[in-house]
């Protein structure tokens, strides 16, 4: 008895849990979410009833037009829910350490692949993230570009000399000029011409994982948002 107990609680909520979870959440930080949600849920259903009544259908069709209506409804509240959840979930990360590694690890499609761990790190925490994909091989560079020009140009250069003959392209990623904002990264991503077909992307993907990085120096396993500095002698 008390082992099944322990697996009910251990178990992963449910779909449509998980659902209300994420509009609890989302509506905190958003409060047009109801409204919104609302209005694309009852629009398909009144233009299904003004279509049935335009069409002269039948019961049969009096019956199959609302049912398709608040079929789309439901379809559209759960984009705008998503999209909107994930919007929520990207201003709240914008501008923390770790960000980039976040949206490795949960945004980017199957076609992008990379670590959510970085690659190099400074003292203030900027980092540098690699992702392989049909644009060919990514730097991603989080922090002041003024601060972080050095350690991407460092990394640019040993990646250029690992890949030889696959483009490589640096992205800087915040809310100042000249970078990409968090929440358009994964769209910037996907827009990038394809130069690598999807065994290719493996091969570099492998190869660049077999590649040393050490960003910060410390022992694997360790927290690289926690490293402190030595003291000096």
């Amino acid at each position: 008895m008390a082992k099944d107990t322990s697996k009910r609680a251990n178990r992963e909520p449910g779909r449509i849990k998980q659902m209300v979870q994420v509009y609890r959440q989302t509506k905190r930080h958003d409060p047009n979410l109801t409204l919104i949600m609302a209005v694309v849920f009852i629009a398909p259903i009144v233009l299904s009833l003004v279509a049935a009544w335009l069409l002269n259908n039948s019961v049969f069709g009096w019956i199959v037009w609302p049912i398709t209506g608040v079929l789309v409804g439901l379809l559209l509240a759960m984009i705008v829910l998503g999209r909107r959840a994930e919007a929520t979930a990207y201003k709240q990360l914008e501008g923390q350490p770790g960000a980039v590694g976040a949206v490795i690890n949960g945004a980017l499609r199957r076609s992008w692949r990379g670590s959510e761990v970085p690659v190099a790190m400074n003292r203030n925490r900027d980092a540098v993230y690699r992702v392989v994909g049909r644009g060919g091989a990514v730097l991603l560079v989080e922090g002041s570009p003024a601060r972080t020009k050095q350690l991407a140009a460092r990394e640019e250069t040993q990646l250029r000399r690992t890949l030889s003959g696959v483009p490589v392209t640096t992205i800087y990623v915040g809310t100042g000029e000249g970078q990409v904002p968090l929440h358009k990264l994964s769209r910037t991503l996907l827009k990038m011409k394809p130069v690598l077909r999807r065994a290719e992307i493996t091969t570099v993907f492998n190869r660049l994982s077999s590649m040393k990085s050490d960003p910060v120096g410390i022992p694997k396993g360790m927290d690289p948002f926690r490293v402190r500095s030595g003291r000096p002698r």
